[in-house]
């Protein structure tokens, strides 16, 4: 039996399915503080690097992407990615000339990663929970939606800024001696 985290197997079909990126973010960066210990922690960030890079990349922000895109690189080159299935050499020949041209300001359409999985009986479930959700394994990111490409400004944003603020008044708290 393949033991792999539930959230990196759904992070694996929304990154080659829907293309949501931003939630393929949402679900292994929430794996990834449930579980500080895991030997995989460095990896589980450098893909959820590569997922926000690839988000930014794709709705214009070019130096986001470079940024995220480059430390998600120098992260992933150094990780077990066999471990996850991943054929890391794919991933760095994708890689390596998106950044460069990224950097050097090169326009390029955008076009998707696919993270070449090595691993038949991994690359089996993720196909299944596609089929399961009626989504098709490797489709092209779907440009025209605007509720996937700009997610993170289409969102719900105030719990997030009622915790900032709860955090903000408790350091200033804390500095005052009020705590």
């Amino acid at each position: 039996m393949l033991l792999f985290p539930k959230a990196y197997i759904d992070y694996l079909v929304e990154f080659h399915a829907s293309r949501d990126y931003f939630e393929c973010h949402e679900l292994l960066e929430e794996y990834w503080k449930e579980h500080p210990e895991d030997p995989l922690a460095l990896t589980w960030v450098g893909l959820i690097q590569l997922a926000v890079g690839l988000y930014h990349e794709r709705r214009g922000n070019r130096r986001g992407a470079e940024k995220m895109l480059a430390q998600a690189e120098r992260k992933l080159s150094r990780a077990p990615l066999l471990q996850l299935g991943i054929d890391k050499d794919s991933l760095q020949e994708q890689l390596k000339p998106r950044i460069s041209a990224l950097q050097s300001g090169e326009e390029r359409p955008y076009t998707d990663i696919n993270l070449q999985i090595i691993n038949v009986e991994l690359a089996a479930i993720c196909k299944l929970a596609c089929k399961q959700r009626g989504l098709i394994w490797g489709a092209p990111s779907p440009l025209d939606n605007e509720a996937v490409v700009h997610r993170h400004t289409k969102r719900d944003r105030s719990e997030v800024i009622l915790a900032r603020k709860a955090a903000f008044a408790a350091k200033k708290r804390e500095r005052e001696g009020l705590s």
